[in-house]
């Protein structure tokens, strides 16, 4: 049986809603959790403040923007990012090997060693299928672009990706443990899939080598967060 305590850090909890103080109280009261997610829906509707606010509650944050413009523009928009002490961020590496290596030297010119953030490069998004793929250009095999993609990332000196639980096998048997693998499209086995379509159960990811799992509504949604936090750490620590 895996420990809990150490399980419990491998659990980033999206902060999918719309403002500051619903994303505040979800945190004071998810005890155990150490990383919150920021993405695009709650970062536009309170901004940069709402960072540090989090940091000032002793936890990590992840800022999930999926930067995605022509390189200056986005190792700009690191430098930002690191001023505001955030722990994890990420990119899309369908923006070119150029725009990563960017991201990955204006971090490590700003920040401190013990302060530069974690880079993560987007692979596919979890709400796409090969015939998603299809439409917009895309060779219409999920498995065969992420590996792709992640393969690009790895060479622009990134930290690791973001992909599916389906993709979390070949990423690791490719790059290794030092090559972070986070998995959305996480669903405990009594939670409904919702719009996300690549998914698996926290227990399955980790067992395949994901090095952290994002998980939102499941927890955030549930009528209790922290007893919903708690049985999936019940669920995945009966590895």
């Amino acid at each position: 049986m895996a420990d809990k305590k150490n399980l419990a850090k491998k659990i980033i909890v999206a902060l999918d809603v719309g403002t500051k103080k619903e994303a505040l109280s979800l945190i004071k009261n998810l005890e155990g959790v150490e990383i919150f997610k920021v993405g695009l829906k709650l970062f536009t509707a309170e901004g940069p403040p709402l960072l540090g606010e989090i940091k000032a509650l002793g936890k990590k944050v992840f800022l999930d923007l999926k930067l995605h413009d022509i390189p200056n523009t986005v190792g700009e928009a690191v430098k930002s990012a690191i001023k505001h002490g955030v722990h994890m961020m990420t990119l899309h590496s369908s923006g070119g090997r150029e725009m990563m290596e960017k991201a990955v030297e204006s971090a490590s010119k700003e920040a401190k060693k013990a302060d530069k953030p974690l880079l993560l490069a987007v692979t596919i998004l979890t709400s796409l299928r090969n015939e998603q793929l299809d439409e917009i250009g895309m060779v219409s095999d999920t498995i065969s672009q992420v590996f792709r993609l992640a393969h690009l990332a790895r060479e622009a000196g990134v930290n690791g990706v973001v992909c599916s639980p389906q993709e979390i096998e070949i990423v690791k048997k490719e790059f290794g443990k030092d090559f972070l693998v986070v998995a959305p499209g996480i669903r405990p086995s009594w939670a409904a899939a919702q719009d996300q379509k690549r998914i698996m159960t926290p227990a399955l990811a980790l067992q395949k080598g994901a090095d952290y799992l994002v998980i939102g509504r499941p927890i955030t949604e549930a009528p209790s967060p922290q007893e919903a936090f708690l049985k999936i750490l019940d669920e995945s620590a009966n590895l």
